[in-house]
């Protein structure tokens, strides 16, 4: 019985050294799987990815601080025209404001070429029939804004023909039954006076009627005079610069229907006030060139004309007559 049981140990041993094999082997097999690159069930496919989406959201973190910076910048560029622009100006305005040359002008071809279709209410070779009045006209002025004036020959439109301004400056005939007849020139409007209704000055209404009068019923047309200043002129109203004006037009044989100024490479057309100044809100085409149309489509431009407000420049030209 010693035998068989001296033959039983090394079959023990040699299983014990088998085990003892088998488990170096899984332990150096889990070794270098664990240091492989991205091996292991903790450092695997899913810590790659979370390397990955640091390196995304990094990216976009180093996006987001060069987009800030760039935005920081961005007030840079809008601080920078407004110092270039406070600049700009005084670098063209002291030429033109010193410039003692005259404006230059130039004139499309005098041919009526829309027959007075820029008109608005009050149309050439149209015969409208109303009631004269009269009042004291002071020194001139009214709501046109022309200033003073010794030309005792003027009218106040009444408020619809009036249309915004677009009545001022106008010349019109006007004639009493009897056939007596005078010229006036439109420098105010009559805010209480109905369509056809012309508020003359004293000394215009003495010409037709007597003042004892009051009123008289009259008929009124549109003329475009022989005997309009030789040339219109210009005007930037008080107050007016680089970055705001108003520009107004005196002395014009025609009613004026549009006025444009030179913005960047065309031109911008500027809403007409109430007061007769064409204005430019946002300063655009303020001492650029100047396009000026009257109502039968005659277009004049006028270069030159610098920022001076309440300064009357001369021009060297006039709408042609019709």
């Amino acid at each position: 019985m010693a035998h068989p049981s001296s033959h039983r140990r090394p079959r023990k041993s040699r299983a014990l050294l088998i085990a003892v094999a088998v488990g170096a082997v899984a332990l150096i097999a889990s070794v270098i799987v664990a240091f492989r690159p991205g091996g292991g069930s903790g450092g695997g496919s899913g810590e790659a990815v979370s390397v990955a989406d640091g390196g995304g959201s990094a990216t976009a973190g180093s996006r987001a601080v060069t987009g800030t910076p760039s935005a920081g910048p961005s007030p840079s560029p809008s601080a920078t025209p407004t110092a270039s622009a406070s600049a700009s100006p005084s670098k063209k305005a002291t030429p033109k404001a010193t410039a003692a040359k005259r404006p230059k002008t130039t004139s499309a071809p005098k041919s009526p070429v829309s027959g007075g279709s820029l008109a608005g209410r009050i149309k050439p070779g149209v015969t409208y029939t109303g009631i004269a009045t009269f009042y004291d006209a002071g020194n001139g002025d009214g709501a046109c804004t022309f200033g003073p004036t010794s030309d005792v020959m003027t009218a106040a439109m009444n408020h619809t023909d009036y249309e915004t301004a677009k009545a001022c400056g106008a010349y019109v005939r006007v004639s009493a039954a009897d056939g007596a007849s005078i010229t006036v020139r439109v420098t105010n409007e009559c805010p209480e006076c109905e369509p056809g209704h012309i508020d003359l000055s004293a000394p215009a209404f003495a010409k037709l009627a007597a003042p004892v009068k009051g009123q008289i019923p009259i008929t009124w047309s549109l003329l475009s005079p022989a005997d309009a200043p030789a040339a219109l002129s210009i005007r930037y109203k008080t107050g007016s610069s680089r970055y705001w004006c108003g520009i107004q037009v005196l002395g014009h044989r025609n009613p004026v229907a549009r006025l444009e100024v030179r913005a960047g490479s065309g031109w911008t057309v500027l809403p007409r006030a109430e007061f007769n100044y064409f204005l430019s809100e946002g300063g655009a085409g303020c001492g650029a060139a100047i396009r000026i149309t009257d109502i039968y489509g005659e277009q004049l431009t006028v270069e030159g004309i610098a920022v001076r407000p309440d300064a009357v420049q001369k021009t060297g030209v006039q709408f042609a007559r019709h």
